[in-house]
């Protein structure tokens, strides 16, 4: 195993340190079964290397991306890194084409050349391409490798480059030769460190025809080694692109050959005003007096702000329905939106901002990216990195966020997929600002029951009542609206570990709300034994089967997305001939900063025995260094629930 480790050293210092010919693999290569970083691994990226810089190609200045990799395919599920997918884009005008390609695979000493009548294009959209093309012969251990040029006249085409995939990456380096002329934006994103970073002048590096100076150019080179993939099935997660370690491009500034520049990069007080006078969204801002004169005036009447804000919202929500497009930037038009009762996001919220402020609540419009999108760049503006909006209102110095696309979010609680984090209110009169998303903190799944044993028909009976609040109430909504009753029930009963059955269900609306659920269950577990000495777990239902953190290490952060607390708490009457012999240890858990915390006890009085148990989760962000604590305490959490057991013994 030294010998194992010690020839991976070399490797990982080979690729950092030499020039990669293609078509020519080291020994060692070959012989690598697993890659012992990350022994899960179905496939490692054993080379990597790109290579941008700017030419003047067919009298024009172009962009030209080189790439170079390796992948060695260590198992049979790697195997679909064979199939290659290289995009390329185009508008009206202009298009990004691939100059040269090569692609070989490696088994063994072995050679196969993927001809170029196996390449193919397929248009994706109505912007962007792909070559496409797959490895023959591909099998365990294969060694794949293929290089191409692709040349570009979009020069804001020089986004970046990604470290991080979904599979590890022994060695990954970008380099960049920029002339002077352009400037752009860069941005390092991740958690991972730079193993090379390095920036020098080189001068009269880029000539165009005609013109007597040559500028100098920026030659940087960035480089990685050891890169663990990107997890993508990790639960309480934020989107992968948050964290994928990469460098970002944007053009922020063009010297023109004639000497005149042109800015791209803008402020937030540029996009303030584009905003303001925009088609889609400023001008459709204004359209307060289409909803004074369209909507019922009763809803203006209401004399309390908050009520009359609630009713607004409530009017909103119920007159429009969702079509489950977002479209922020385009086809907003809120007129016809109202008429046909039916909308995108965007039109849906922004009508809702009209007629708050017809209603003389001052509400503006916030843009904010969704869970599943990425967190939008503070450090300056990227419109695009927005896909939605909501209205941001404060009344009686409260601040409010509002959604009307979702029929059960309550008002001021915005749905799920919004709860990212920040995002960016556009005050017109002012200036924009960043805002921080409260989520609702009242989150809570409580259950509480009572149970009888009766040994005669092997049974336990009971009742149970659940209560859900927060957004554990708007799940419980969407489940019992999604379902049947029959199969609603079936799934809580297929929750249980036992032989357990619900024989009366009612759902109380009158204990229930829009932020409140309440049910009672009355079941029957079957299959308890008759014998002098019972065992049983307290726990008829669990909140966690399993832990939702299962890797040893997190490099990016947990997002619960809202704070959650859990409570079970029931009463088991024991046969009167027995007496209880044992109870679960009692358990009090917390998190560093009072993040969390568990408790756990059982009591027994008589012929009663009490289980009592609390986990609560007090924040809904935590760093990816509290993971090894987050980790452990669902451990906890999960052998309590499982594996509690009262014994009761006959006297």
């Amino acid at each position: 195993m030294k010998h194992y480790i010690c020839l991976w050293l070399i490797v990982s210092s080979f690729y950092a340190t030499a020039q990669v010919e293609f078509g020519r693999i080291r020994q060692s290569d070959f012989e690598l079964k697993t890659y012992e970083k990350d022994t899960t691994a179905n496939a490692v990226v054993l080379f990597e290397k790109g290579n941008y810089y700017f030419d003047v190609i067919q009298k024009k200045i172009q962009l030209v991306k080189e790439y170079h990799v390796r992948i060695k395919i260590l198992n049979e599920k790697g195997m679909d890194k064979a199939n290659i997918s290289i995009p390329y884009y185009r508008n009206e005008k202009s298009k990004e084409y691939i100059q040269k390609i090569d692609a070989i695979n490696h088994n063994g000493h072995v050679k196969t050349v993927i001809p170029k009548g196996k390449m193919y294009d397929v248009d994706v959209n109505e912007r962007w391409s792909e070559k496409r093309f797959t490895f023959s012969n591909v099998k365990e251990c294969s060694i794949i490798e293929y290089k191409y040029k692709l040349v570009s006249p979009f020069l804001f085409n020089l986004d970046g480059w990604t470290f991080q995939s979904d599979i590890p990456k022994i060695f990954s380096e970008f380099k960049a030769k920029i002339p002077g002329n352009y400037v752009y934006n860069r941005s390092l994103h991740g958690s991972l460190k730079l193993t090379l970073e390095e920036a020098e002048v080189e001068k009269n590096c880029f000539h165009v025809p005609g013109y007597s100076q040559a500028a100098a150019c920026e030659v940087i080179t960035y480089a990685m080694k050891d890169i663990p993939a990107i997890e993508k099935d990790e639960q309480f997660m934020l989107a992968e692109s948050n964290y994928t370690s990469r460098i970002e491009f944007e053009l922020s500034e063009m010297q023109r050959l004639d000497g005149s520049k042109k800015r791209f990069s803008k402020t937030w007080k540029d996009v303030d005003r584009e905003f303001k006078s925009d088609r889609d969204i400023g001008r459709q801002l204004r359209k307060k007096d289409f909803f004074e004169k369209n909507v019922p005036s009763e809803i203006f009447m209401e004399k309390d702000s908050f009520l009359r804000a609630k009713k607004i919202y409530d009017f909103v929500k119920n007159h429009f329905t969702w079509n489950e497009k977002y479209g922020i930037y385009r086809d907003v038009r809120v007129k016809e939106a109202y008429q046909n009762k039916l909308g995108n996001i965007a039109e849906i919220n922004i009508s809702l901002i009209n007629l708050l402020n017809a209603g003389g609540i001052d509400t503006d419009l916030m843009l904010l990216s969704t869970r599943d999108n990425g967190l939008p760049k503070k450090i300056y503006p990227v419109i695009t990195d927005f896909n939605y909006v909501v209205a941001k209102t404060n009344i009686n110095g409260k601040d409010y966020l509002l959604d009307a696309t979702s029929k059960l979010n309550p008002f001021g609680m915005l749905p799920y997929r919004c709860l990212n984090l920040y995002g960016r209110v556009m005050d017109f009169d002012k200036e924009s600002y960043w805002f921080y998303i409260e989520p609702e903190k009242t989150n809570r799944v409580r259950i509480m029951g009572t149970a009888t044993f009766n040994l005669q028909e092997g049974t336990i009976k009971g009742k149970l009542r659940e209560t859900n609040q927060g957004y554990n109430a708007i799940l419980k909504y969407n489940q019992i609206n999604s379902n049947s009753k029959e199969d609603y029930l079936k799934g809580i009963e297929e929750k249980s570990s036992l032989d357990f059955y619900i024989d009366d269900y009612t759902f109380q609306t009158d204990k229930s709300n829009e932020k409140l659920t309440t049910e009672i269950y009355e079941f029957t577990t079957e299959g308890i034994n008759k014998n002098d000495v019972i065992y049983f777990n307290p726990f008829l239902v669990r909140f966690f089967e399993r832990n939702p953190f299962l890797k040893d290490v997190r490099y990016f952060p947990v997002d619960f997305g809202y704070p959650r607390k859990y409570e079970y708490n029931i009463t088991y009457s024991i046969p009167n001939d027995y007496e209880v012999q044992s109870l679960p240890e009692k358990k009090i858990i917390t998190l560093p900063n009072g993040t969390g915390s568990i408790k756990f006890s059982c009591a027994a009085q008589g012929k009663f025995v009490t289980s009592r148990y609390f986990l609560n989760i007090n924040h809904s962000h935590f760093d990816s260094e509290s993971y090894p604590y987050l980790k452990k305490f669902f451990q906890i959490a999960v052998n309590i629930e499982k594996n509690s057991i009262i014994k009761i013994e006959k006297k």
